[in-house]
């Protein structure tokens, strides 16, 4: 695996895939800057040693060329963050992008124009990924976020540079961390599997059921596991044709010795609102007009013993609807667990879009071993496939 160390980048030019698909607001003003903060390490490391850097991402779904989602309205935010004067140029190919590439000197910093500004970024078109390739020296993949998809800047590209490419700071860290759980990892191993459907994380769990020893299920998946199992889940949210399949899962993970545990009591509420009625019910007894909407205390009991002796914990997914603060609990509980087992010793990643948002809502961020930057992109490397994005660098 090719990283920044296995390069002397003096007098080059790194063409560097980031993701930098930030939030702004409508004064397109950077509301979170996570992505361009985790960026910095590897953007750093390429000035330090005499070389310059030409930053290349995309920003939202733009339709065309739509002004709201131009990259020229970050450039302050970056520059701020990397400590530089960021260079800005309105396209990502042709003469204007060709001309500020060439220009480019060592030490300094120059951000294309939104990739998918170009049909052909998304299309990954070889003759616009060429025409990309041209402006660099090294390709520098760091953009895990994108790793899933054969785009033009983050696949196509890497075969125009033979064996002048390599994966940044980021991007190395989360493939590390990942095989971390998937691969090297210390036992017991727990994962922690929230959100509301079972369809949408079944490959996780066939995927992962050979390299752990327990399984947490929360969210709102939990029902159809209960109501398959013959509980009463009165209005929870339940996948009525994936209950033979949530059997089916139950008996593979007895077979194969992995713990399964389900909620034994739950939050139920009256209604889907923050203000609704509720009381603590057990999780196979929930009353006709009523839904679990979070875990309740006797399941967070236990499962802070299993988290307290495991090794290594992946968490995916939240417990309940954590945006709402009357069923936050059980997430938030579940968090200190995490990261009270981080504390003696564990090894803690956390991945998923929602969890990743619950983490630095609950200020857990910095309790947990690692956070990933890639919601789609863990999940695809969970379910066992091969991101694109990373085959291109190990492909010489």
């Amino acid at each position: 695996m090719k990283t920044l160390r296995d390069f002397n980048f003096k007098n080059k030019k790194a063409l560097i895939r980031v993701d930098f698909n930030v939030p702004l607001d409508e004064n397109f003003q950077v509301t979170d800057a996570t992505r361009i903060e985790a960026a910095k390490p590897t953007i750093d490391a390429i000035l330090s040693q005499g070389g310059s850097v030409i930053l290349m991402s995309h920003l939202g779904r733009p339709k065309g060329i739509q002004e709201k989602y131009s990259l020229k309205h970050i450039v302050n935010t970056v520059s701020a963050i990397l400590g530089v004067t960021v260079e800005f140029v309105a396209d990502c190919v042709g003469e204007a992008a060709q001309k500020a590439a060439s220009n480019l000197q060592p030490g300094t910093v120059l951000l294309l124009e939104n990739l998918r500004f170009h049909p052909e970024e998304e299309a990954g078109d070889l003759a616009f990924a060429k025409a990309l390739a041209s402006l660099g020296d090294i390709y520098v993949n760091d953009a895990f976020g994108t790793a899933h998809r054969a785009h033009a800047s983050t696949t196509i590209i890497a075969q125009f540079f033979a064996n002048q490419k390599c994966f940044g700071t980021l991007l190395a860290k989360e493939i590390e961390s990942l095989n971390r759980v998937l691969k090297n990892s210390q036992k017991p191993v727990t994962a922690i599997l929230g959100g509301s459907k079972v369809s949408s994380k079944i490959t996780v769990i066939e995927n992962i059921l050979d390299k752990v020893d327990h399984i947490i299920i929360g969210g709102g998946m939990t029902f159809t596991f209960v109501k398959a199992l013959g509980g009463k889940i009165g209005n929870s949210i339940c996948e009525d044709d994936k209950q033979e399949l949530a059997l089916e899962i139950l008996q593979l993970a007895k077979e194969k010795g992995v713990q399964i545990h389900l909620p034994v009591d739950v939050v139920a509420a009256d209604s889907f609102s923050n203000d609704a009625k509720t009381q603590i019910v057990a999780a196979n007894q929930i009353p006709d007009g009523w839904q679990g909407l979070d875990v309740g205390p006797e399941s967070l009991v236990i499962f802070e013993k299993v988290l307290l002796e495991s090794k290594t914990i992946l968490w995916n997914g939240p417990l309940g609807v954590f945006e709402m603060d009357a069923f936050a609990k059980g997430t938030i509980a579940l968090g200190n667990s995490i990261a009270k087992a981080t504390q003696n010793g564990a090894f803690s990643l956390v991945g998923g879009g929602d969890s990743v948002a619950a983490v630095k809502q609950f200020n857990l961020e910095d309790k947990m071993s690692y956070v990933s930057t890639g919601g789609g992109a863990m999940l695809e490397m969970l379910e066992g496939k091969t991101l694109p994005g990373i085959a291109a660098i190990l492909d010489n």
